[in-house]
C-alpha cells in the first residue's frame, strides 16, 4: 500500500505533467491555426495572415483559455458544441473571434484560442461566459514571434 506522502507527491507530479502537456498542445494548436498549410504541422508560422493591411493597424491580441466544465457544464456536455457556436456568434459583435476550440483530455476540458480587440473586451466576454455557470476559465495573453521581438527590444540593458 502506498503511504500518503508518496501518493500525494505522485498525484502532484502527474497533474504538473498533464498541465504541461495540455499547454504544449494548446501552443501546438495555435501554431497549426496560423500555419500556411494547417494539414502540415511543420509549416512556419505566418503572421501575415492578419486581415489587416501591413502598416495600417496592429494585430488583435491573441488569448489562450484553459477551460474546465463545472458540475452544471458536465451535466449539459451533449450541448457543448452548440454552446460554443452560439457564444462565438454572440461575441463576434464585440470584435472577438474564436480562432480554434479544442476539447481535451486531462485536467482541462477545453482549450480556446481567440482574438479580442483588447484585454478589457477579452475579460468581459470571459466573465460573461463564466457567469452562465457551465465553465471556469484560466486565460493567458499569447504573443506572436514579432510581438515578442518588440517586447525584447524594450528590455532595459544590463540583464
Amino acid at each position: 500500500m502506498l503511504n500518503g506522502k508518496w501518493k500525494s507527491s505522485s498525484i502532484s507530479f502527474m497533474k504538473t505533467k498533464t498541465t504541461g502537456l495540455i499547454v504544449a498542445l494548446g501552443f501546438f494548436g495555435a501554431a497549426l491555426c496560423f500555419a500556411e498549410n494547417p494539414q502540415v504541422g511543420t509549416s512556419k508560422l505566418n503572421e501575415s495572415k492578419s486581415k489587416l493591411t501591413p502598416g495600417t493597424a496592429k494585430m488583435m491580441p491573441t488569448y489562450i483559455s484553459l477551460v474546465k466544465f463545472t458540475d452544471q457544464g458536465i451535466r449539459g456536455a451533449k450541448q457543448t458544441t452548440q454552446r460554443v457556436a452560439q457564444w462565438a456568434a454572440k461575441v463576434q459583435s464585440m470584435g472577438v473571434t474564436i480562432k480554434q476550440m479544442y476539447w481535451t483530455l486531462g485536467e482541462y476540458d477545453q482549450v480556446c484560442i481567440f482574438e479580442a480587440p483588447d484585454d478589457e473586451t477579452a475579460a468581459s466576454v470571459l466573465l460573461a461566459a463564466d457567469m452562465l455557470g457551465n465553465i471556469r476559465t484560466q486565460t493567458m495573453r499569447a504573443f506572436t514571434a514579432s510581438e515578442m521581438e518588440k517586447i525584447l527590444a524594450r528590455m532595459p540593458d544590463g540583464q
